[in-house]
Formats: structure tokens, C-alpha cells, sequence
């Protein structure tokens, strides 16, 4: 405290022309309406954008509840389309929602690790077993195709991108339903695959969409890419094409697992026929 009286009589001559300094300022904007006006208005201004800097950076610091939330909602969204559904009815023909039943649904999930220059890379995402994650689930985005679910913890699952050496989907051309496989190409480059093994009596064009087929893990017609170049390699009976990838798999954060609800069923009918032959 005595420190403190000290300092102020040693600057007493600063601290009186400050207080008569404010005084008259504020007497000044008090008593004239254009001062005052542009006084309120500069402060007005101040404060706004105080709370705009605050606001935005409240923003900021929810964008991973926002990204969660919407993630959440595009999910359920998803698992309403018709094309997650099946038909459990001989009359097709017939217009009645009823006859619709859940073959699709869709688990969102956030990518936490991801790797994308190398010969083989993996994502792991943050669903597992608990959630309902299998190994052999398809993974798609908003944008298309990620790959497929190789590895299963609790809480965890690993994913085989499509951006891998094996991985191998089937695919068709957009327009004529001409089917073929999607793999990565040797070059590694994360946004080019091959459409490979398509029926020479396909006629496909730049820029026509290829989608998943009726033989994917996926219900038919999820993005893969675009057709970015008709020269490549030849494919002796049948046509290969480079493909611009659907996916920026440098800029993934959250991902849909599929559960397709026939896949048990399927695989184990064809593990009986290989028995068989």
C-alpha cells in the first residue's frame, strides 16, 4: 500500500492530466449531438465486431459437434433411400411402401488415422464391433467409394482404401450399365484408378460416371469416378479406361460403413458352391 501511495504522489502531475483529459472528452461528447452520434456509432461498431470475433470463434471451437451431428443426420437420411431397400413382394408392380424392406443401412464414422502415398494404404475409423462394424462391410463418403472394412476391434476398425493394390470392385458405366472392375492404377496416384475388364461392345465417352454395380458391396450406383482417359493399356477381349477418382481421400473425415443385410446369406451360399465344384 505504501508502495502504491508512493507511486501515485511521484506521478500525480500524469494521473491529473489523465482524469481531466477524460473529462473534458466526455463532457465534449456529452453535451454535442454530432460528437455523441459518431461516438455511439464508432462504438457500436467496435462492440459488433467484438462479438463477431467471439461468436466466430465459439464456432469454430464446435465444428466437430456440427461435423458429428450432420454426419449423424446423413446417415439416417441414407438408410431412408430406396435404393438401401428391397422388395419383399412377387407384385412388383404394385406402388405401396409397405413392400419396401431396410436391405442397407449405414453407420457414420470418423476417419482418425489415414494414409495415402503409399502402394497399399489403410484407414482406421472410429466404430467397432460394438457399433456393429463386420469385417467385409463396404465404406463409402459423401463423395463415393472408400473401400472396405479388413479388420474389426471394439472400438476400432480398419479399413482396406480403395487406394490399395487389392482392392477390386465391381463397377458399371453410368449410361449403358456395361459392367467391369475398379482397381488402383500402378502409377499410385491417389486420384486416378482403372476401370478394367469392360465388354469391347461398350461405347463409354469422357466424363461419363462410373458407379458400383448390382455385384458390389455397395447398393448400385455409389460414385466411383469419372472416365478421364480412354488410352490405356489394352485389354486383349475387353476395354480398360483411367478413371478420376469420386474421392479426395486426402481430405477425409467422415465415412459410412454399409451393412448390406444379405452379404451373410450371400457369402455363405458361395462358400457352398466353391465346396461343390
Amino acid at each position: 500500500m505504501r508502495n502504491l501511495l508512493i507511486f501515485i504522489t511521484k506521478y500525480n502531475a500524469f494521473f491529473l492530466f489523465l482524469i481531466f483529459e477524460i473529462s473534458s472528452l466526455l463532457i465534449y461528447v456529452k453535451y454535442n449531438s454530432f460528437q455523441k452520434a459518431t461516438f455511439i456509432n464508432s462504438t457500436n461498431q467496435v462492440t459488433g465486431n467484438l462479438y463477431a470475433k467471439a461468436d466466430e470463434f465459439k464456432g469454430y471451437l464446435s465444428l466437430k459437434d456440427v461435423n458429428d451431428r450432420l454426419a449423424k443426420e446423413n446417415a439416417d437420411l441414407r438408410n431412408q433411400l430406396l435404393s438401401s431397400k428391397y422388395v419383399d413382394t412377387v407384385a412388383k408392380h404394385m406402388v405401396n411402401d409397405t413392400i419396401y424392406k431396410q436391405q442397407y443401412e449405414y453407420i457414420e464414422a470418423q476417419v482418425i488415422n489415414n494414409s495415402i502415398n503409399k502402394r497399399n494404404n489403410y484407414l482406421t475409423i472410429s466404430r467397432g464391433s460394438k457399433d456393429g462394424i463386420a469385417k467385409g462391410m463396404g465404406v463409402i463418403s459423401g463423395a463415393g467409394v472408400v473401400g472396405k472394412v479388413i479388420y474389426v476391434g471394439e472400438h476400432l476398425s480398419i479399413v482396406q482404401s480403395l487406394l490399395h493394390k487389392d482392392s477390386r470392385f465391381s463397377a458399371m458405366l453410368a449410361t449403358n450399365k456395361e459392367i467391369g472392375y475398379l482397381e488402383w492404377g500402378d502409377d499410385l496416384d491417389p486420384h486416378k484408378g482403372l476401370l478394367v475388364d469392360v465388354s469391347n461392345n461398350a461405347q463409354p465417352k469422357i466424363g461419363e460416371m462410373v458407379v458400383t454395380s448390382e455385384l458390389s458391396l455397395f447398393p448400385a450406383g455409389i460414385a466411383l469416378g469419372k472416365v478421364s482417359n480412354l488410352k490405356t493399356k489394352g485389354g486383349g477381349f475387353f476395354l480398360n479406361m483411367e478413371v478420376a477418382l469420386a474421392v479426395d481421400f486426402s481430405k477425409l473425415e467422415y465415412v459410412y460403413v454399409v451393412i448390406n443385410r444379405f452379404a451373410p446369406e450371400q457369402a455363405g451360399l458361395e462358400a457352398q458352391e466353391k465346396k461343390d465344384e
